[in-house]
């Protein structure tokens, strides 16, 4: 053994370290066992190319290890007595590449429970202790106390590159802390660097069967909550109760924090939530934040990116194809440009192989994205040094990143180039120990040249070329006829066969070892007998035939639009100045209906009225001869424009939630209603629970991001509802447990509510410390008049009962929605001074509407009630302009009025008219150009302006069909052809969201 030890290192095979160990090391809490071995594992590899960090490349270097740390890496080191040299001629050597979101790896799975249809629903945490009132947080679990090793998963990733891995549970909205591991195969005790490095939290609540939160609103906001009652706990709380979560919480918070984001969306609300709390979030991201690049770049986070990028979709079926997205199919083809981008936009980024089927897949993702423009320094760059200081591991006793003294002796050799195609990792070490990576046949030593060979008493001319991880070889007889040969390189041990003889199945087999330059060693002869043989280098081999190259050019990859979906632009509509001209105008002022009249717009406000305005230098004329000019519709009533659930309907009381905090600015539904000229939508929660959540009024922007859409400045309102669904009436015989269960119930529900939130307002007037609670802060902005309750609502005796509570508390009820029996109180509302909100001619969709009546309308018109007609759904809204109308047609109002139901006076019921609403000079100029009489069945939306931007124009929507319809058909015929040349086919996405609706309870987009 011996004397293979000595013949392999003399042979530079790397598998010497297979006999080598690594070394004395301190035990510790151990017993150390006899035998031992009481060499330092001191290492010196020599001769190879060598990456001390991303951008130090030194060649010939020497990187000297002692006892798993790196003692010196730099030319000319002197390797010190006993060392085992290792040559590297040819290779390369990187620092270990460092995996910073690996969940589950070494834990235990965590599983939800299976749901039990027949059971009521758990309002309360089952975890029994002094723990958080909610099971999805989870601040108190310990990755590094349950952690253990797990030797397969850990292969995989060394193959990969990685020597070390940040792991955690996947599970919950606070996940608890994270562990950074090293990827060695030694015992846990060693290999557990660091118990506490990270702590990691999402927006969703995983295995968690308690209902709150079943949405995406409600999981922020019970973040938003903890952080405040963390912060209470610390500074008094922690003397009035003992709260363990809360605790490991705090404990928590000087630690990186690692927030998994859903989508490029999610990165924003995550950002925008840390911002709240002073707290930069590290985000692992799902891969498509190029799509929101500058907006992300912008919220000044570090990024961990995976590179698992969409496989293409199996096409063959044209029906199927038809339901793929063009979103989907944009993406498939951008997505490797991703990194790219980010290193563009100066994006700081680290790399995870989360998200990948098998590990093996890494290193070809990583190639891809740099064929799309990443540089391989910043590729390095984000799987060394960037994740090392996102976790704070670049600097200190466990230091790791570089190959810098002093640190820890992760790294692999490769056989060359780690970007180029054909480059393997050959073996790893992590910790200073020996993992062997590639199972490489010559082990990376290069044969190729010209050799005499002898057989005893044959001669043959040998020659040797080809890549060196698969020689050809070829002999020539002294006759000049050639013969085939067979060639492998392995454990040291050159292996040759040939068939000296065609025309019989007969080989001569020989093997031996390199001796320096030559070969030699015993052959076994077609007739049994044994003899030596020997090859002696006589040249160089011949030199291949250089092939034509075809210079290779970045991968084609698609034109980026806002938002990332079908009628998306490539920058979105600016603001810019306009004249209309000869237009029909509804100003919906004292002015009336203004024939063949000029509007002029500036810096996205409406300028000046009048006829025959002079033509500025820098207005683009816009002829609305026979055309009518309205103000922009507003949809009072929407539940467009949310992701991942519009209730939070667990509770009685959800009035903590935003509806702004779940915009989905890509909703397709935004550009389909600015088509059907509404320009505002309000977005409200449901009517799951007798207080909902916090509404939200935007714009329609489309193209924006989901902040760029929210009004600014706007008095924020509040969702509360009556009747069946907060009673839960049909919910099934299960949910018979949440309180209210009857209209009275509901009554008491807004009285204790109410009261307690006077008696807050009470206590943050004392300045004495309180515990700050954000679903009665919405109460009491109620009471102080800062925030107004708009309410569904049906039935007249619960109409009256709201009023009179609102009444007792000295408030008033902004707005009633639904309102069906509203004509048997308009009297009622008006004197209270309620408006109302209501559909045109809805009924008999449920029992509680059973004497709605097409009149409704009209009638509180006619009383004095501030009314608006309003759509309550996706479709209904790209109409409203005909639902106006028949309050023409049922109620006899005029047409003036009747368009102001759904124009002016939902924007006094939103208390925004003094900016939108109307055609006055100052307002913003959200405007609609209608092709005719816009309470007619035929007026079409010719264009949509939003603050003086054009939103929505009827001749470029006919381009974008057409571009649409292109694009489609470009990306399925290119990823056909991906399908033919070997790509596998990835699974079908989903379809697309449905439409929320008042009682919609579903959270679609939990990940």
């Amino acid at each position: 053994m011996l004397f293979r030890f000595a013949r392999l290192i003399i042979c530079c095979s790397f598998l010497t370290v297979l006999f080598a160990v690594s070394g004395l090391r301190a035990q510790g809490s151990f017993p150390q066992a006899a035998p031992s071995d009481q060499r330092e594992g001191l290492y010196a590899f020599t001769n190879a190319a060598i990456y001390t960090d991303y951008k130090t490349r030194l060649e010939g270097a020497i990187l000297l290890i002692r006892q798993g740390k790196v003692e010196a890496c730099a030319p000319n080191t002197p390797i010190p007595a006993g060392a085992v040299v290792v040559d590297c001629s040819g290779k390369t050597i990187y620092p270990s590449f460092l995996e910073p979101y690996a969940p589950g790896y070494g834990l235990s799975e965590q599983k939800r429970a299976p749901r039990n249809f027949n059971s009521p629903p758990q309002y309360e945490s089952s975890t029994k202790g002094a723990f958080a009132w909610n099971e999805a947080l989870k601040p108190e679990f310990q990755a590094g106390a349950v952690f253990t090793h797990n030797a397969k998963e850990a292969d995989a990733l060394r193959k990969a590159g990685f020597g070390l891995a940040l792991t955690h549970q996947n599970d919950g909205i606070s996940r608890g802390s994270g562990a950074l591991v090293a990827l060695a195969d030694e015992r846990d005790n060693r290999i557990l660097l660091r118990a506490a490095a990270a702590h990691h939290l999402s927006f969703n609540k995983g295995t968690s069967a308690q209902n709150y939160p079943s949405s995406l609103i409600g999981c922020i906001a019970l973040l938003r909550q903890t952080y405040l009652d963390a912060r209470w706990y610390r500074e008094i709380g922690n003397r009035e109760e003992r709260n363990l979560s809360l605790d490991a919480w705090n404990q928590l918070q000087g630690l990186p924090q690692i927030f998994e984001a859903g989508d490029k969306l999610d990165v924003l609300r995550a950002a925008r939530l840390g911002q709240e709390f002073g707290v930069r979030y590290i985000v692992k991201t799902a891969g498509d934040e190029y799509q929101r690049l500058d907006a992300i770049k912008n919220a000044g986070l570090s990024l961990i990116v995976p590179l698992a990028f969409p496989e293409g979709y199996d096409l063959s079926d044209p029906y199927a194809a038809a339901d793929i997205s063009l979103k989907e199919l944009k993406h498939w083809e951008m997505a490797p440009a991703n990194p790219a981008r980010l290193e563009a936009a100066g994006i700081s980024f680290a790399f995870t192989t989360e998200g990948l089927r098998d590990k093996k897949q890494f290193l070809e993702a990583l190639r891809k994205s740099v064929a799309y423009g990443l540089s391989p320094e910043t590729a390095l760059k984000a799987l060394t040094w960037t994740p090392a200081q996102l976790l704070n591991a670049y600097t200190g006793e466990q230091a790791a990143g570089s190959l810098e003294k002093g640190k820890l002796a992760n790294f692999f050799i490769a056989s060359g180039d780690i970007f180029q195609k054909d480059t393997k990792i050959l073996e790893h070490w992590v910790l200073g120990k020996y993992h062997p990576c590639s199972e490489i046949a010559n082990e990376g030593k290069d044969l190729s040249g010209l050799y005499q060979l002898r057989i005893g008493d044959d001669t043959y001319e040998l020659s040797v070329k080809g890549k060196p991880e698969a020689p050809e070889a070829g002999l020539m007889r002294p006759d000049s006829s050639r013969l085939k040969a067979a060639l492998s390189f392995n454990n040291g041990l050159i292996s040759l066969g040939f068939q000296p003889d065609t025309t019989q199945k007969t080989r001569v087999v020989l093997t031996g070892e390199p001796r320096g330059a030559d070969w030699a060693g015993q052959a076994l002869l077609p007739d049994g007998r044994w003899t030596n043989w020997s090859a002696k280098q006589t040249g160089n081999a011949e030199a291949p035939r250089p092939r034509k190259e075809t210079p290779e050019s970045k991968p084609e990859s698609g034109e980026l639009v806002y938002p990332f979906t079908a009628f998306g632009l490539p920058k979105p509509p600016e603001t810019a100045n306009y004249l209309i001209r000869n237009a029909t105008v509804w100003t919906n002022e004292k002015e009336g209906v203004l024939r063949e009249t000029d509007v002029l717009v500036r810096n996205g406000k409406i300028s000046r009225i009048g006829r025959a305005l002079p033509v500025q230098d820098d207005a683009q004329v816009v002829d609305g001869a026979g055309m009518h000019l309205t103000a922009g519709i507003l949809d009072e009533h929407s539940h467009i424009a949310v992701f991942r659930g519009i209730n939070e309907g667990t509770q009685e009381s959800s009035a903590e939630v935003r509806i702004g905090d779940a915009l989905d600015s890509e909703d397709i539904d935004i550009y389909r209603q600015l088509a059907g000229g509404v320009t505002s939508s309000h977005l409200l929660h449901g009517s799951a629970n007798p207080i909902g959540g916090q509404t939200q009024l935007i714009k329609m922007r489309w193209g924006k991001t989901p902040e760029e859409l929210k009004f600014e400045n706007w008095p924020g309102q509040i969702k509360f509802a009556l009747g069946e669904n907060v009673k839960q009436s049909n919910w099934g015989d299960n949910n018979r447990t949440r309180y209210p269960q009857t209209r009275m119930g509901v009554e008491q529900v807004f009285m204790d509510y109410f009261n307690r939130a006077r008696e807050y307002g009470q206590i943050k007037k004392s300045g004495k410390p309180y515990r700050a609670d954000l679903e009665l802060e919405a109460l009491l902005e109620i009471l102080e008049s800062k925030r107004f309750i708009t309410c569904h609502s049906y039935v007249q005796s619960e109409i009256t009962m709201l009023m009179r509570v609102a009444e007792m508390f000295n408030f008033k009820l902004n707005t009633f929605t639904h309102i069906l029996e509203g004509y048997k109180v308009a009297d009622k509302m008006a004197k209270h001074g309620a408006g109302a909100s209501t559909f045109s001619d809805w009924w008999a969709y449920k029992y509680e509407v059973y004497h709605a009546i097409p009149y409704n309308a009209a009638i509180m018109h006619n009383q004095g009630v501030t009314v608006a007609i309003n759509s309550d759904d996706a479709e209904m809204a790209r109409r409203l302009n005909q639902e106006a109308a028949k309050a023409v047609m049922y109620g006899g109002v005029s047409e003036e009025e009747a368009w102001k139901m759904v124009t002016l006076n939902p924007a006094k019921l939103l208390h925004v008219d003094d900016r939108v609403g109307s055609i006055k000079a100052g307002k913003d100029a959200d405007l609609v150009l209608w092709t005719d009489n816009p309470l007619s069945v035929y007026a079409r939306a010719s264009k949509t302006w939003v603050d003086g931007a054009l939103y929505f124009d009827a001749q470029r929507d006919a381009e974008l069909r057409a571009s649409v319809q292109t694009e489609r058909a470009r990306l399925i015929q290119k990823m056909q052809a991906n399908r033919k040349n070997g790509e596998g086919a990835g699974e079908r996405p989903a379809g697309p969201k449905g439409h929320y609706h008042c009682d919609s309870d579903e959270d679609e987009g939990g990940y």
